[in-house]
């Protein structure tokens, strides 16, 4: 089954937690609370790798690594939808501020935070 968008799938997912009668569990906290779960699960793939090793994984763990991927995500929809928040909005919003506090003529090729700069 392929979804076209967030909105989609955002509506299968529903209907999956409201087939099951799990939107009683669904609440921001518990939803956040699977969030940081998975991502940690995400970590696990990567810890000890090298940053070559990370970039190379072999397709059972790209596949692995992938449904934890899918995990966060159906989490972070969830998340999105009892909150009523438009993450596709929240996401662009972000982006813009990220493009004030980071210009790319005094942070190209520079990992520091916004924070960490001189003026």
């Amino acid at each position: 089954m392929s979804c076209d968008s967030l909105d989609d799938l955002n509506q299968r997912l529903l209907r999956f937690a409201r087939e099951r009668d799990w939107e009683q569990f669904h609440s921001p906290k518990n939803l956040a609370m699977a969030l940081a779960g998975e991502t940690g699960e995400l970590l696990e793939h990567f810890q000890w790798l090298t940053e070559q090793q990370s970039q190379d994984v072999d397709p059972d763990k790209k596949d692995a690594i992938a449904l934890e991927m899918a995990d966060i995500l159906i989490y972070l929809i969830r998340l999105s939808e009892r909150l009523d928040i438009d993450l596709v909005d929240a996401a662009y919003r972000k982006i813009a501020i990220n493009a004030t506090r980071y210009p790319p003529d005094k942070v190209r090729g520079d990992a520091r935070r916004s924070d960490e700069y001189d003026d």
